[in-house]
């Protein structure tokens, strides 16, 4: 399985924009969304699983919603009310395993997309 995110660009303060992950074959277990600004580590974003249920960071709630299509083979990331600060590289990743929040070792990552938020 490979992954493709696709969806970034340069939006204005309080815009929205939405992130898709295309795999190139059958979605796994988790799949995750997570982000990486210039000199800072990378944070989760959040977890869809294939179930459906989702798990978002506490920092996390109420801006970003994920949701994934098995039949695309894709997860998005709506993204809302964003703020420069939600700049940074975002990156997807998919997992066979049911991961746990706390868990970064995903099997599989995407190339990234560029967000930036311009006041």
């Amino acid at each position: 399985v490979q992954l493709q995110a696709s969806g970034g660009g340069l939006v204005l303060t309080g815009g929205s924009l939405r992130l898709s992950c295309a795999a190139s074959g059958r979605t796994l277990s988790s799949m995750a969304w997570f982000r990486q600004a210039p000199g800072k580590e990378r944070e989760l974003i959040g977890i869809c699983w294939s179930g459906g249920n989702t798990y978002y960071p506490d920092s996390m709630k109420g801006r970003f919603t994920i949701s994934r299509d098995n039949r695309k083979n894709t997860m998005y990331l709506q993204m809302s009310s964003l703020e420069p600060e939600d700049t940074a590289v975002y990156y997807c990743a998919t997992d066979r395993r049911q991961m746990r929040p706390l868990n970064m070792d995903y099997g599989i990552w995407g190339q990234g997309t560029q967000v930036t938020v311009s006041s």
